[in-house]
């Protein structure tokens, strides 16, 4: 794509930046869209249908650990994993350019940013996710069931099932801990189903403020309500024909609970500010990690709406009780990350697949993934071994656990860096992408 046939949105607190960044932009791009309140970005990317982003990484004053922009960039990207994001700091160095790449950024810049690098970092950052999302797709049409990993008796199980009711339009309700693989099993289901060709349409609705709620949800109409400049169409218009995935149902507040379940029952969505319904064609999928009958029990979770969205339940066991594919998945992601990063890293011994056999895995399938990818970018031999894993200990914490604590992820990292190379500076912070000024921070940081 074009610079100049592309819609921009610039997010960053500082209203001068903004300002600038604007002045600039309108002069080479279709459209160029400010905003200052990041809690707006679900829906401006929702609705703006927008070809690139450039985000700033702080929102908080006198912060700079680009915290906040990496939470936010998960945001973006779990809306729309084709959008172009770029990265915007006065705090920049390689380990947080190189933190934003992985975490599925473009690009990064820093202010001040220089005006013709700035340009050309927009549009080669247009063209790089352009050749990118041409490959994605020509795998997919390739295969529709890599994400799917799990030879045990209760993933088969699960699949089978999903087989059976993926041709019809049975409503599907997936339940599972955190990190199981429940947004991958409803994209495996729409894949198999006669609407594949269609749109899979993910919602977040834990992530969704009850303010945006209806807007997000059904569209609204110009006017409806302040920043409403044009006309917007909902998810469900967005999933017209194809599947739309709730996500995090169960966190969904009782006021809204009885807004869905009229949409649900009537088949049509009215947008907001509008009294012309629209009548929608959607497969609905949902997933929950909570007890829903109990949430039912406890009048938190209306039960018609639970008889409305599982006509078809799917269990999604943890990681722990199908131990049997702890290996098969540890396999999936080595080739995926020893390719994404080009590492020497070929196999895993026989020493790691039985410590990662012995370990609960709280965080389940997700904090596997994080696990191997660790230890792929650490690690200088041809086989993984059980110290280039790290894992917490397998004492008493809940089941359901998901948290990752990055600080101590990043701490963990150094100390393993450092003991490799001997305590020498240089070659660790050359290891882990930093500079040896950005290393010495950190050490003293965490009083290594």
């Amino acid at each position: 794509m074009s610079l100049s046939q592309a819609k921009v949105l610039i997010m960053d607190d500082d209203v001068d930046v903004l300002s600038a960044a604007k002045l600039l932009l309108k002069r080479h791009v279709k459209q160029v869209d400010i905003e200052k309140n990041p809690e707006k970005l679900p829906f401006l990317i929702t609705n703006g249908q927008y070809d690139l982003v450039l985000l700033d990484m702080n929102f908080t004053r006198d912060v700079s650990s680009g915290r906040e922009g990496f939470q936010w960039l998960d945001r973006i990207l779990d809306i729309d994993p084709k959008l172009t994001v770029i990265m915007i700091t006065a705090y920049g160095d390689v380990e947080m350019a190189v933190r934003a790449i992985k975490a599925g950024a473009t690009d990064f810049v820093l202010k001040p940013w220089e005006n013709d690098k700035l340009l050309d970092t927009l549009q080669a950052g247009l063209a790089s996710k352009k050749e990118a999302t041409g490959a994605e797709k020509t795998e997919t049409k390739k295969t529709t069931d890599t994400s799917i990993v799990g030879s045990s008796g209760a993933m088969q199980q699960v699949m089978a099932t999903v087989e059976r009711v993926a041709p019809t339009d049975a409503n599907v309700l997936i339940l599972g801990e955190n990190g199981t693989g429940k947004t991958q099993l409803a994209r495996h289901l729409h894949q198999l189903s006669d609407r594949s060709t269609k749109p899979f349409v993910v919602v977040d609705l834990g992530a969704l403020s009850e303010n945006l709620f209806e807007s997000e949800l059904f569209g609204h109409v110009k006017g409806a309500f302040t920043d409403a400049r044009d006309d917007r169409a909902g998810r469900f218009e967005e999933a017209q024909g194809g599947t739309i995935f709730l996500d995090e149902i169960g966190n969904l507040p009782l006021p809204l609970q009885s807004k869905l379940l009229t949409v649900l029952q009537e088949r049509r969505v009215t947008r907001v500010g509008s009294n012309k319904p629209i009548p929608i064609d959607v497969r609905l999928v949902c997933a929950t990690n909570h007890e829903i009958d109990k949430m039912v029990a406890d009048r938190v979770f209306r039960q018609d709406l639970l008889y409305r969205i599982n006509t078809i339940e799917l269990n999604l066991p943890p990681l722990r009780d199908r131990p049997e594919d702890i290996e098969p998945l540890a396999e999936h992601y080595l080739k995926q990350f020893r390719k994404k990063y080009n590492r020497p890293v070929a196999s895993l011994s026989a020493a790691l697949i039985k410590k990662m056999e012995q370990y609960n895995w709280p965080g389940n399938i997700r904090e596997l993934q994080h696990a191997i990818e660790r230890a792929v970018i650490l690690s200088q031999s041809k086989a993984l071994q059980p110290e280039d894993l790290f894992l917490k200990s397998n004492g008493p914490e809940p089941a359901a656990a998901t948290g990752f604590d990055l600080e101590e992820m990043e701490k963990d990292l150094i100390v393993k860096a450092m003991k490799r190379f001997g305590g020498n500076i240089t070659d660790a912070a050359r290891e882990l992408g930093l500079s040896r000024a950005a290393l010495y921070r950190r050490m003293e940081k965490y009083g290594l």
